[in-house]
């Protein structure tokens, strides 16, 4: 897998072929066979990977906010993601589009989701804000997340990391109607 991802950053997912990841990886073509049917599986494997590093950077960073301090805990899953799309975002953009698209169940069912569901379902139940449906409110964040940071992208050749996060903490805080301070 780590061959694979080195060779598709390098070369784009379309050029590189199982012999050139075989070959990178020092390992038999029967070898790779065994863990994968294809390149299209491998790259599965390689987005669910992505997706649980980015979600163990997420947990991390709420871990470190005490479990009674909600609006702590929902500003460190707005700057953690936002960092962890900057920090990989030429990786996650051949891993997610670059290759062949995932399904509308694949992209909003998914373990990014899942866990900020329930951090705002625990929110619900302890009080700390009041929403309707936390799904719908994950599933907004999150696609929200992409299109900030899409956003920032294409306008600036410098993201103002800090900025975008205070803006999509923000618009956290107002998904769940919390104050926002200045």
């Amino acid at each position: 897998m780590n061959a694979a991802q080195r060779l598709f950053l390098e070369h784009g997912v379309g050029p590189v072929t199982i012999e050139q990841i075989t070959s990178s990886a020092a390992v038999a073509k029967g070898t790779f066979y065994l863990y994968f049917s294809s390149k299209d599986d491998l790259l599965g494997a390689l987005r669910k990977r992505f997706a649980e590093q980015l979600l163990a950077r997420i947990r991390s960073a709420i871990a470190k906010r005490s479990q009674a301090h909600w609006k702590e805990r929902l500003s460190a899953w707005a700057k953690a993601i936002i960092a962890g799309y900057l920090d990989s975002m030429r990786l996650h953009d051949i891993l997610f589009y670059a290759s062949r698209p995932l399904s509308r169940e694949g992209l909003i069912d998914n373990i990014i989701i899942d866990d900020l569901c329930h951090l705002l379902e625990t929110g619900v139940a302890a009080g700390a804000w009041s929403i309707d449906d936390p799904r719908f409110t994950a599933v907004f964040l999150f696609s929200g997340v992409h299109g900030v940071v899409e956003e920032a992208c294409a306008k600036h050749k410098k993201v103002n990391r800090v900025r975008l996060a205070r803006r999509l903490e923000r618009l956290c805080f107002r998904a769940v109607g919390l104050p926002i301070m200045r």
